[in-house]
């Protein structure tokens, strides 16, 4: 039997706007993921150290601060220069549509804004994770 998908959850930089992120970090786990929520005010590299010990296969990223482009280039490079293995980076908050394709070619697979069910996160995830 496949072990369950590791998630950390992390909200970057001085944005201490959390509701978003603990509303999905309870989606993954109530979906059966295991779930490691970093909490607010997280720098780069305790996010990208998080997931390296934690050996997570996703990284949600709740970001609401304006810092988005910022974020995402620094923790994708971290990330592809540490780890040995792919992690899926995810994000979530108000991201300006013209700045989408730019997080996504620093390496975040998907942007989910507000109003995204959490359904649809998960259902991403798991087909990433090739989980039923």
């Amino acid at each position: 039997m496949k072990a369950p998908l590791r998630v950390v959850v992390a909200k970057p930089g001085l944005d201490g706007h959390d509701r978003g992120a603990k509303i999905i970090a309870r989606a993954f786990r109530d979906a059966g993921f295991e779930v490691i929520y970093t909490g607010i005010f997280q720098t780069t590299e305790m996010i990208a150290r998080t997931v390296l010990e934690e050996d997570a296969d996703v990284l949600g990223l709740s970001i609401l601060s304006g810092s988005h482009l910022h974020f995402a280039e620094e923790i994708c490079k971290a990330l592809r220069e540490k780890s040995d293995k792919e992690v899926l980076v995810i994000m979530g908050g108000i991201l300006p549509p013209r700045d989408i394709p730019l997080v996504k070619g620093f390496g975040v697979g998907e942007v989910f804004g507000p109003g995204t069910p959490t359904s649809k996160i998960i259902e991403y995830v798991k087909e990433w994770g090739g989980v039923q």
